[in-house]
Formats: C-alpha cells, sequence, structure tokens
C-alpha cells in the first residue's frame, strides 16, 4: 500500500459513477493495475454498487435532491488544513493539479453515499425516505435545449449525468422541465426551462410554475420569460393578480414595465389606482413615464385618489 492509495480509494466512488475527467480517470485506471489493495477495494465498491442497482424501488427525490445541495455546499465551503499540506504535493503528483481543485472530505463522501443509498431504498428509512415519487432518480437538470427534429434534450444527473429526450407532449419532459424550473443552483436551466414551459401556458400545472416563478424567481431573466409565457392569460383573475402584486414590488424595472404592458393589453380600470400611485412612487423614470401613457390611453387622470 503507497501514500497514493488514500487519494485512490476516496475517488473510486466518483470512478465508478463516471464523475471523473478523463485525465483523473485514466491516471485512476493506471494505479488500479499496479495495486492490487485498490484493485480489491474497487470490486468491493462495484459489488455493493451493483446490488444497489438491482433494486427496483422508488427513492425519495426530495431527500437525493437535498443530499446533493449539502454536498455541494460542503465542497464549496471545505477549507484546505495546513497539516494535509503533504496530500496535495501527493495529488498534484499523481495527477498533474493541485488538490485544492479536487477535494474530496470523507465526511462529504459518506454524506453523498448516505443520500444516494437512502434515496435508492426508502423502506429500509422510513423517517426520511417519505413516499415514493414518480420522478424517479432525477436530482439535478444540467441543461435544457431543443433539437432540428423538434424534440426537447435534457441533461439530467442522478448518480451521474445522462440525457433524456422527447417532445413537449411526453409527461417525462414536462415532469424535467417543471424540474429544471426550480434548479435554485443554475439560474441558466431556470432561464431555458422557462423558455420551453412558456410556450404549454395553457395547462394549469404550468401555468401555476409560470406565475410562482414570476413571483420568486431571483433571477430578473427567468421573471420576465414567465411574463412572456403569460400573455394569452392577461384576462385570467389570478395572472392579474400577480402581475398587479409584482408591479409594486418587483426590484427589476423590467419587469414592472412588462407586467404594465400586460395589465394593460386589456381595459380594466380596477388597475388605475396602481398605475396612479406608481407615477408618484417609483423610482424609474421610465416607468413612471409608461404609467402616465398607460393612464391616458385609458383616459384616466393622472393624479392619485
Amino acid at each position: 500500500m503507497t501514500p497514493d492509495c488514500d487519494l485512490i480509494k476516496n475517488a473510486i466512488p466518483l470512478y465508478l459513477y463516471g464523475e471523473l475527467s478523463a485525465e483523473v480517470e485514466e491516471n485512476v485506471e493506471a494505479h488500479l493495475e499496479g495495486c492490487p489493495s485498490c484493485a480489491k477495494e474497487l470490486a468491493v465498491q462495484r459489488e455493493f454498487a451493483r446490488g444497489l442497482n438491482e433494486h427496483e424501488l422508488q427513492p425519495s427525490l426530495d431527500l437525493l435532491v437535498e443530499c446533493r445541495r449539502s454536498l455541494a455546499a460542503e465542497l464549496g465551503n471545505q477549507e484546505a488544513a495546513p497539516q494535509r499540506k503533504w496530500l496535495a504535493a501527493v495529488w498534484d503528483r499523481v495527477f498533474g493539479f493541485p488538490v485544492n481543485n479536487f477535494r474530496i472530505p470523507a465526511g462529504a463522501m459518506a454524506m453523498f453515499a448516505l443520500g444516494w443509498f437512502a434515496a435508492r431504498t426508502p423502506q429500509f428509512l422510513p423517517g426520511l425516505g417519505g413516499g415514493a415519487n414518480q420522478a424517479g432518480l432525477v436530482s439535478t437538470v444540467r441543461s435544457i435545449e431543443p433539437d432540428r427534429a423538434g424534440r426537447i434534450v435534457i441533461t439530467v444527473e442522478d448518480a451521474q449525468r445522462r440525457e433524456v429526450s422527447g417532445s413537449l407532449e411526453d409527461g417525462k419532459i414536462r415532469e424535467l422541465l417543471l424540474t429544471g424550473l426550480h434548479e435554485e443552483s443554475n439560474p441558466g436551466v431556470r432561464v431555458e426551462s422557462v423558455s420551453v414551459l412558456k410556450d404549454l401556458a395553457s395547462s394549469e400545472d404550468v401555468r401555476v410554475a409560470l406565475l410562482d416563478a414570476l413571483q420568486h424567481d431571483p433571477n430578473p431573466g427567468v421573471r420576465l420569460k414567465a411574463i412572456e409565457g403569460l400573455h394569452e392569460f392577461s384576462y385570467d383573475r389570478q395572472v392579474r393578480q400577480t402581475l398587479t402584486g409584482v408591479l409594486m414590488s418587483d426590484s427589476n424595472p423590467g419587469v414592472r414595465i412588462q407586467a404594465i404592458d400586460l395589465l394593460t393589453s386589456r381595459h380594466d380600470d380596477s388597475i388605475v389606482g396602481v398605475l396612479q400611485s406608481l407615477v408618484h412612487k417609483d423610482d424609474n423614470d421610465y416607468v413612471r413615464l409608461r404609467c402616465v401613457r398607460a393612464l391616458q390611453d385609458m383616459n384616466a387622470s393622472v393624479g392619485s385618489f
């Protein structure tokens, strides 16, 4: 057993699930060929993973998502301990890049393993697993894009990254799009999700998701796309109530302007008071000017009640 073995054994779980770069994977394989101890450890972990994969069980999506987010936070916050400088030197020598670029704290790895195992076998952890989730093992949506054939191609991660493709009529694709809309750590995926979902707003579940994104998503690009998807529903009472709230509270002037345009696309005297209030209170000159023009188009006074 060599000093490198600890590094290799820590990397084995990621190696098994395809989470290593091609260069690091080659170095791990080269070490395994010449080290019986690490090769034996690989066989043990591979057999364990094979046993888990044989269980056709419904996982708890919420638990797996939470564990992966906790892992990401742990990896992001972990500070290299001064007494482990020798480890950094060994890693740099073996893999050719600093250990700071690829830290695998034992506690974080244990948390990943526990979360993955619990998600695959919820009946053994009734207090954690919760009910079965029909969405399967999907924990993270990484990218969404249409292809030339008119299908939607979605890259997702379970224990490892994979692609799922299909039409917008495919229920699984719709579920993944809605999952992507709530991917807190990746605003790009949320924008991609809402860009596709905005064309499906005739479905109530999608419309509710767009309204939720409009009210709560921290990214203004997502909120603007959500408004686009709601354009055909400017008559809907719930949509108008949400837009009015956004107009009064959203921090982004572009979002507020789009809300004004959608609210005033139909004549509605009930919004006159809101527009008059914004003329005097909004901190953006263009928003105030847009309110004045809207009031003039409605033959309403610019003054407040």
